[in-house]
């Protein structure tokens, strides 16, 4: 399944909005494009669209690839002309239909459409990352071209429907007949975000193309602003301990609304039926941090106490979190594995090393400890108490509570 950026770009391909593009490129033409900002065949063209898959995943070069978007619908078919060894996959792609994700679907008119509706008028196009600040020049220059006024609002992530928002307000106040076209595309860096406009503008056969103003983001207090606090450790370290512990705490002073993710119940709940491959744990833990997510989403502060033994599952987790305008920090329970061995109250380990629970994290699987946590406590020899100031202390000086 595409990610995010890769859908709306897929999107993009499929209506015409990144034409003369008609799939996802190859490397000769991202290595063009990084290099001279065109394609292999000196096509302008500013940014390399790509697709990525997962290095176990069996297309090659000659079959064909389903898109699906994130409900699991076929969303489009890609005839794949290339397949490298970094995952890349490239090759014209063709619809299933119209897509179906995402607010607005109304709105999200193709360049087709628009034209047909416009009828070859000279069209100014305003593309849109927020709310437009002068509407005065919009209009007088749209009069002064005699041309039809196009709102594109770029929609992307979670603040894609205030933008939307922003266009249908500024409709109201804009001369008769203004249209409105949803545009999913994802930011990049300024010079090249800009460029992409201008394309995607001329698709839509705009005569003169406005670049309304860059959103301007004013991020809430840190104590208002979600947050997942994510424990990392192994079996014994203390982590649950310590993450009932904070929950205790916080649920006390009552300042914040929190969730806590205890890891038998999301085992026997949401990841029932999972094994204990690293496929399956690496699973478990995608779900945790998804549900993680949606509570720090709404401004909610989730605490997660999973083994999550490897280092890229617990990024994906970070990224999922960060991607809706939420706050991570990492906890390192850092306990020997001595310690823990020595504690082993469920008797795990003594069954790990007689070869009874195979890939046992610490024993016959490995623990990457992190280099990115933003505190690291071993319980050998503290107080449940302490270790939970501890956290406490890491969120206070933070500003996360109050």
């Amino acid at each position: 399944m595409p990610d995010a950026r890769e859908l709306a770009d897929l999107e993009l391909l499929l209506s015409g909005a990144f034409t003369p593009l008609t799939g996802f490129l190859g490397s000769a033409d991202v290595a063009s494009v990084i290099e001279n900002g065109r394609l292999h065949d000196g096509t302008p063209w500013p940014d390399p669209v790509t697709l990525t898959l997962p290095h176990d995943h069996p297309v090659s070069a000659g079959q064909e690839l389903t898109l699906r978007d994130p409900e699991g619908a076929a969303v489009a078919v890609m005839s794949v002309t290339e397949r490298t060894a970094d995952g890349l996959v490239a090759g014209p792609v063709k619809s299933l239909g119209a897509p179906e994700h995402g607010p607005f679907a109304r709105l999200r008119l193709s360049p087709t459409q628009v034209r047909a509706e416009l009828r070859e008028r000279p069209v100014l196009a305003v593309t849109m990352r927020g709310p437009l600040d002068d509407l005065d020049e919009i209009t007088a220059t749209a009069r002064e071209l005699d041309a039809a006024i196009l709102l594109l609002p770029l929609a992307f992530g979670e603040g894609g429907p205030a933008v939307v928002r922003a266009a249908l307000k500024a409709r109201e106040s804009l001369p008769s007949g203004t249209t409105v076209a949803v545009v999913p595309l994802a930011p990049r860096e300024p010079e090249i975000d800009l460029e992409l406009r201008e394309h995607v503008a001329a698709a839509y056969g705009a005569t003169e193309h406005l670049a309304g103003p860059e959103p301007v983001t004013l991020p809430g207090p840190p104590h208002r602003r979600g947050l997942v606090v994510f424990f990392t450790g192994l079996s014994g370290s203390g982590k649950s301990t310590i993450a009932r512990g904070l929950h205790d705490a916080l649920l006390e002073r009552g300042t914040r609304t929190v969730t806590y993710l205890d890891g038998d119940v999301v085992r026997r709940l949401l990841s029932a039926g999972l094994t204990f491959s690293r496929e399956d744990r690496d699973l478990n833990i995608r779900r945790i941090g998804y549900v993680a997510s949606e509570v720090a989403r709404h401004g909610g502060l989730a605490i997660c106490a999973p083994i999550a033994p490897f280092a890229a599952t617990r990024d994906e987790v970070r990224h999922m979190v960060e991607a809706v305008g939420a706050d991570f920090l990492l906890v390192h329970v850092a306990t020997p594995l001595a310690e823990c061995e020595r504690r082993d109250r469920k008797g795990l380990y003594a069954k790990a090393r007689a070869g009874l629970i195979p890939d046992f994290t610490g024993i016959s699987s490995p623990y990457e400890e992190p280099d990115d946590a933003d505190l690291t406590l071993d319980t050998t020899g503290i107080s449940v108490e302490r270790g939970v100031e501890r956290v406490l202390d890491l969120l206070i000086s933070g500003g996360r509570l109050r």
